[in-house]
């Protein structure tokens, strides 16, 4: 259950950009939960806007006191704190709603699923030019963080939907990004 959250928030700064920042705040973060084989920690954007298309600059944590209390103990923030404002553990305010933060994945580069399915079914590139044709990409429209894969170094984008507020919490474990298709988050 989570009963407690820290806000970190970004600071503005003349060499980086907000986006590039979030995007290091949480890969550290992902880097961070993996290290300590958590499924207790769950993330949301106070901040989170579809127009215009925004995660904000505040990435909140959510979880148990003793969870928190955990994560923060370890030096994962290490190397940030010149870019981050971070608050102290408190409270979830009683009158929460809450929400989920979920992955979403699209289809947008027809070019690397041509290629994929190539190597997959040993097609030629009219073949596969044939089973996927342009139209298929699709331009997302959900805010998203900019990282780069632990285990191919490969970047992309991590676009995230947040799951309309319900009244009730919802409990489950969260996935080492903080994301859950089951457990919800407070939304305040």
């Amino acid at each position: 259950m989570t009963t407690h959250f820290i806000d970190i928030r970004i600071l503005p700064d003349p060499e980086f950009g907000q986006f590039i920042l979030l995007g290091a705040l949480f890969s550290k973060l992902h880097r961070a939960l993996v290290d300590l084989n958590s499924n207790d920690i769950g993330v949301s954007f106070p901040d989170y806007s579809l127009r215009p298309r925004s995660l904000g600059q505040v990435l909140r944590l959510h979880g148990t006191d003793a969870a928190l209390e955990r994560l923060m103990g370890t030096s994962w923030l290490h190397g940030m704190w010149d870019h981050t404002s971070v608050s102290q553990q408190q409270k979830v305010p009683d009158n929460a709603e809450h929400c989920q933060f979920v992955r979403r994945q699209f289809k947008t580069n027809v070019e690397r699923l041509r290629r994929r399915r190539m190597r997959r079914k040993g097609e030629t590139v009219e073949e596969a030019c044939q089973a996927i044709p342009d139209d298929v990409a699709r331009e997302p429209e959900l805010p998203y963080v900019q990282l780069r894969s632990l285990s191919t170094g490969q970047p992309f984008c991590l676009f995230l939907e947040r799951v309309k507020p319900c009244l009730e919490p919802t409990e489950g474990e969260f996935n080492t990004y903080g994301l859950s298709r089951t457990a919800t988050v407070p939304w305040f």
